[in-house]
């Protein structure tokens, strides 16, 4: 498991690179560069300790050995000039393996500030090479921040999809195993890992946690295993063969370094990566594998390809080329799992349509649907995996098809853990099938919720042989141990409020609509007012009560609270119902099960309308829910209610934080301009393709007195260089306009798609030189003192007041030596993590209320 104290150094060596290297990619390759080069300077001292010579730096290159670059005697400049040359030139030291030789290849120093160098290998020296799984962990954290590759279309794929894609396919010691698309070798070095695992005396598959039934743990910090599996059962001959059956192809010689160095340090000493173009190559073509793993790139490079022609789908689409490709590189008892987009599932192209047939009739067994939040934060794109295995397809009439509704994360940008995870069950029951065409026995899928077979001459008959697992599976049964009411049969009264609101005046009693009504909570600020008379009309139909219960029904449909006496008197429009339980159902209760995932979908799937989908109260009163007993209910809200105290605890450590530097006199005041670039250019992206997925960012996706912000939304590059902000990865961006100004709204760019976002244009974007850090600035624009001046010298009227860029260009920061910010925001990172501490109690007991909820369903 990766440490907290390795992750923290690797995010400070990234800190100490953002303002002499500011793209992701590049940060990644100077610290991989780095910390080979370390780690040949820790062998060599080694092999001195133990008696024996020094392997790699020898001869002419013994002068760049790495503990000369700490030598006290040796000013900044030198220090910087000798790494710069070493890195260059030790891609032709004869004393190293090929491998490392194809690290260093075309390596360079790309800053020439020798105190932002020296600050950096200070870091990268506290890392040592001592073969341990730990490194290979820190080496997956890294490669966390390479969330897409640019206009290539490929996204990384997450740790624990790969393990459940490997855990499908079972590769074997002697297969032959490829990734036509290798990308970081995470596909490859996870069915390594799977192989040792299997053949290793430790290994107890029964108790054994596999990585997507893992929890506790976030994406960027899931690790392979952790009982560092050694495969002691695998003879010489075995091991070696399986070094040389795993391999990978990338066209990029970026990912290329960056695979050869991932699975060095995960175990495999020369490993076979090649720079290849798997669409227009020919060289490979008669080089066929018995397993295949892939997520390859989900659209054509700019200019589209131009293939060779002895694939058997004429097409010039990569995802349509790849899955073929991969279906006709198989071995005769070959299998894959290969990650595609929406367009290969349903898609009405001709190639699409073709590709759809040729996988049913000879190598498609199976469909896996996965939520379309897998990639977040880099993409909200919607994929599948296809299961190919050209034995099984050959003993079945049938295609199984599965959907994972939850991963184990939720599908916010941050995919914090939560405790829904249909991996393990999926993985069962695939298991299941695949013994039921080996035992020739047949399978029943009756009774398992979202999954079913499918005849192949079912899904051939369709004149798109559309693959959409929706289409084909059964409903979610109902397994509680409770009996189920219809909800008319619950309540005295189930009516809505106003259908034609009485008129507006400036004050008067409160008419209150769906946007006032949230999850255990009334919130009153944008509301309308009515005359005392009208109210009283109104609410003689509604007749709202403490006790009574209120449903959202138009608009965003399913919120749901208790009205209670603290409450003010109001009555409703239209988008709210209005429910009055009768005594056998606890009033808490009910809002409760109204607000399961299990309503909220059905809610949702009932809806109808054009312009603004609704529920109609005759579906809304057939809603059937699970009556306990009244004690049962009251228990159960009792204990929902223990959860809830927690939240509110930890919600007001969330909520008063705010991040403070306490300032030394003694420090230099320096102007903002002076320290960063304020608003770039836009220009530096104009050369990218109109087509490149860019993150989009309004103003209400930066959140107030937070540091992050979380880039949800994409859109093309061409459809938001004219008329918006531009800005990159770790730029600061400041909210220029009343009352967002005032109220604190600034956040650091932080996982953008492609590291280029676009945004209001009422951003002010700051960009730090090598004088200061990012989070420095943010920390003193989102000071009190700057606020309130800001404030003093807005410009403009009304609602529209600005605070001048030239104010902030000339506002004052104390600026210490870059350690010496280092040190403070490394205090504050701390304070930060209590709160995401306390964050993480809100949804974990966020998560136990839902379970609760979800126990009463079954």
């Amino acid at each position: 498991m990766l440490d907290t104290e390795t992750k923290r150094r690797i995010d400070t060596a990234r800190d100490i690179l953002v303002g002499k290297v500011p793209d992701p990619k590049s940060q990644v390759e100077q610290i991989t560069i780095a910390l080979i080069y370390k780690f040949m300077d820790d062998m060599d001292l080694e092999s001195e300790e133990l008696g024996g010579d020094r392997s790699f730096f020898k001869g002419e290159f013994e002068k760049y050995a790495w503990r000369r670059i700490f030598d006290p005697r040796m000013g900044g400049f030198e220090i910087l000039n000798m790494y710069s040359e070493a890195i260059m030139k030790m891609n032709v030291n004869p004393n190293i393996p090929q491998l490392f030789r194809d690290i260093f290849k075309n390596a360079y120093l790309p800053y020439r500030d020798p105190e932002t160098l020296k600050a950096f290998l200070k870091i990268i020296n506290d890392f040592n090479y001592d073969h341990s799984e730990k490194l290979g962990d820190a080496f997956e954290y890294l490669l966390s921040v390479l969330g897409s590759q640019g206009e290539a279309g490929q996204f990384r794929t997450p740790r624990h999809i790969i393990d459940f894609m490997v855990a499908i396919i079972d590769p074997k010691k002697e297969d032959v195993i490829l990734d036509p698309a290798c990308g970081t070798a995470g596909f490859l070095i996870s069915s390594y890992k799977h192989i040792l695992k299997n053949n290793s005396s430790n290994y107890d598959p029964e108790t054994d946690t596999r990585t997507f039934e893992t929890k506790d743990q976030s994406l960027s910090e899931l690790i392979i295993n952790s009982k560092n599996y050694k495969g002691d059962k695998l003879t010489p001959d075995e091991r070696s063969r399986l070094a040389k059956n795993i391999k990978g192809y990338d066209i990029s010689p970026d990912m290329v370094r960056l695979s050869l160095v991932n699975m060095y340090l995960h175990g495999l000493q020369a490993p076979r990566i090649a720079e290849y173009d798997t669409l227009t190559s020919e060289d490979n073509w008669n080089e066929y594998s018995d397993v295949i793993l892939a997520n390859p790139p989900f659209m054509s490079p700019k200019g589209g390809i131009r293939p060779h022609k002895r694939f058997s789908i004429s097409s010039s689409r990569s995802e349509v080329l790849f899955v073929d490709y991969i279906a006709e590189h198989l071995t005769p008892n070959g299998k894959a799992a290969v990650i595609v987009p929406e367009g290969i599932i349903f898609q009405s192209g001709t190639a699409y349509k073709n590709l759809r047939k040729m996988l049913v009739e000879n190598y498609l067994v199976g469909v896996i649907s996965l939520p379309a939040g897998v990639f977040q934060p880099y993409s909200g794109v919607k994929t599948s995996i296809l299961l190919l295995d050209k034995t099984l397809s050959k003993k079945t009439d049938k295609i199984l098809f599965v959907k994972i509704e939850s991963d184990g994360f939720d599908l916010g940008a941050q995919r914090r853990p939560i405790k829904q995870n249909d991996l393990p069950y999926a993985l069962e029951a695939i298991q299941e099938y695949f013994n039921s065409i080996i035992s020739v026995k047949e399978y029943n899928a009756d009774d398992k919720s979202n999954i079913n077979t499918v005849g192949k001459e079912v899904l051939l008959d369709q004149p798109e042989t559309n693959l959409s697992s929706e289409r084909y599976l059964v409903e979610i049964k109902y397994r509680g141990n409770w009996p189920l009411e219809k909800l008319e049969n619950l309540c005295s009264k189930i009516t809505d409020g106003s259908h034609n609101p009485p008129p507006k005046r400036d004050n008067g009693k409160l008419m209150l609509s769906s946007q006032n009504i949230f999850n255990n909570e009334l919130r009153i600020d944008k509301v309308r007012y009515i005359s005392e008379t009208d109210f009283i009309t109104e609410n003689r139909r509604t007749g709202v009560k403490p006790g009574d219960v209120l449903l959202t029904i138009v608009g965003t449909i399913g919120r749901c609270l208790v009205i209670t006496d603290s409450m003010p008197e109001f009555t409703l429009q239209r988008s709210v119902a209005v429910l009055k339980p009768l005594d056998n159902i606890n009033s808490n209760f009910l809002s409760y099960l109204l607000q399961s995932n299990h309503i909220h979908n059905l809610l949702n799937s009932e809806a109808k309308g054009v312009a603004q989908k609704g529920i109609y109260l005759k579906d809304l009163k057939d809603i059937n829910l699970p009556l306990p007993p009244l004690s049962v209910q009251e228990e159960i809200v009792a204990e929902i209610d223990s959860y809830q105290k927690i939240i509110d605890g930890a919600r007001q450590v969330v909520d008063n934080y705010k991040p403070r530097i306490d300032i030394d006199p003694e420090w230099e005041m320096v102007e903002l301009g002076k320290v960063c670039e304020i608003n770039p250019k836009k220009s530096e992206v104009k050369d990218y393709s109109e087509n490149l997925e860019v993150s989009f960012v309004p103003m209400a996706d930066v959140n107030e007195n937070q540091m992050y912000f979380e880039p949800g939304q994409s859109k093309k590059l061409g459809e938001v260089y004219k008329g918006y902000t531009y800005f990159k990865d770790n730029d600061v961006l400041l909210a220029q306009v009343t009352p967002c100004f005032e109220n604190g709204k600034a956040g650091l760019a932080q996982n953008l798609i492609n590291g280029i976002g676009f945004g209001s244009s009422e951003y002010i974007v700051l960009r730090a030189n090598d004088k200061t850090r990012p989070k420095w600035i943010y920390l003193n624009i989102t000071s009190d003192n700057f606020r309130q001046l800001g404030k003093e010298r807005m410009t403009g009227t009304g609602g529209l007041q600005r605070v001048p860029k030239d104010f902030v260009s000339s506002y004052k920061i104390p600026l210490p030596s870059i350690e010496i910010q280092s040190n403070v925001i490394e205090n504050i990172d701390l304070e930060i993590e209590s709160v995401e501490t306390n964050k993480n109690l809100i949804l974990a007991f966020e998560q136990k209320i839902k379970d609760r909820i979800a126990k009463v369903w079954g």
